[in-house]
């Protein structure tokens, strides 16, 4: 009893063996390659099928290699690229990635570590190209994204010239500087351009304001000018109205013309009220004070 008990044990250990290395699952998100003595002989879910599941090998003759079905994401090492414009800059960028071919992919790279550096090297060496044809300015701002575009179709070239069984999504900087040895120096460049800007602008402004005073001081000149010479013209005519008002006057009443005349003769020399005259008390000047206004 107990040799047959043992007997079924063996037998049912060796039926878990045999099911452990034939049943494997394959999970959504991944694609597997059923590998016989280090060849690959199929794909199970490659990319275009949905056929995830529970699935079977041939026991102890075939392996299997789980890949990632997703896209997949390559945080490139910094590199030193040297612009047109022979500026030294710090580029730090990524790729994305995914495997569009998993026999070839293996049959090329074998595991992901591989593939990341062969990509890693790709992406650097189109990076010098593309970038060292254009000036910093447009690598730091000024055309980023067509520069990007530009790198993402040629390392997707070159990935396809190497058969590396991968697809090209994206390529991307993250970041973009100045080494740090030369940030100061950059720095103050900067600093002394926009010191030069602003003083320009302050002349500029400064020339300005003088001539908008000068305007200024032209128009006032002119209405001053054009408002003296109509008071003048205005006075004029008041003094010659004033004048043939007068001559009419006194030519109707020449005692009175002369009696007025005499009193404001009198206001301008003793309205005041501080004036000393010496003068005969029999005088003229004083002929309206002894006999009034019929005085002659």
């Amino acid at each position: 009893m107990n040799r047959r008990l043992t007997t079924w044990g063996l037998i049912a250990l060796g039926v878990v063996i045999v099911l452990f290395n034939t049943v494997f699952v394959v999970e959504q998100r991944q694609q597997a390659i059923v590998v016989r003595f280090g060849e690959p002989v199929r794909v199970i879910n490659a990319p275009g099928e949905n056929a995830p599941g529970l699935k079977i090998k041939a026991p102890f003759l075939e392996n299997v290699i789980k890949l990632d079905k997703r896209n997949l994401k390559l945080e490139a090492d910094q590199e030193e690229v040297i612009a047109a414009d022979q500026e030294r800059l710090v580029v730090d960028a990524f790729v994305r990635y995914r495997i569009s071919n998993p026999l070839q992919y293996y049959r090329t790279l074998r595991d992901e570590r591989t593939a990341n550096d062969r990509i890693e090297r790709l992406l650097n060496s189109s990076l010098r190209q593309i970038l060292g044809s254009a000036t910093s300015s447009d690598i730091i701002s000024g055309r980023r994204g067509a520069l990007m575009a530009q790198t993402k179709v040629d390392v997707a070239k070159r990935a396809n010239s190497s058969r590396l069984g991968i697809q090209i999504i994206d390529v991307r900087i993250k970041r973009a500087d100045l080494p740090a040895a030369n940030q100061a120096a950059v720095y103050r460049r900067m600093q002394t351009s926009r010191q030069q800007e602003a003083a320009q602008r302050r002349a500029e402004g400064e020339q300005k304001k003088r001539e908008i005073i000068a305007g200024a001081d032209k128009e006032v000149a002119i209405t001053l000018a054009t408002a003296t010479e109509e008071a003048e013209t205005t006075r004029g005519e008041g003094d010659g109205q004033r004048t043939r008002i007068f001559a009419q006057s006194f030519g109707r009443d020449p005692s009175f013309a002369a009696f007025y005349r005499s009193m404001q003769a009198y206001e301008a020399a003793l309205g005041q009220g501080d004036t000393t005259m010496v003068l005969s008390p029999d005088s003229a000047f004083f002929k309206y004070f002894e006999r009034g206004p019929n005085a002659r």
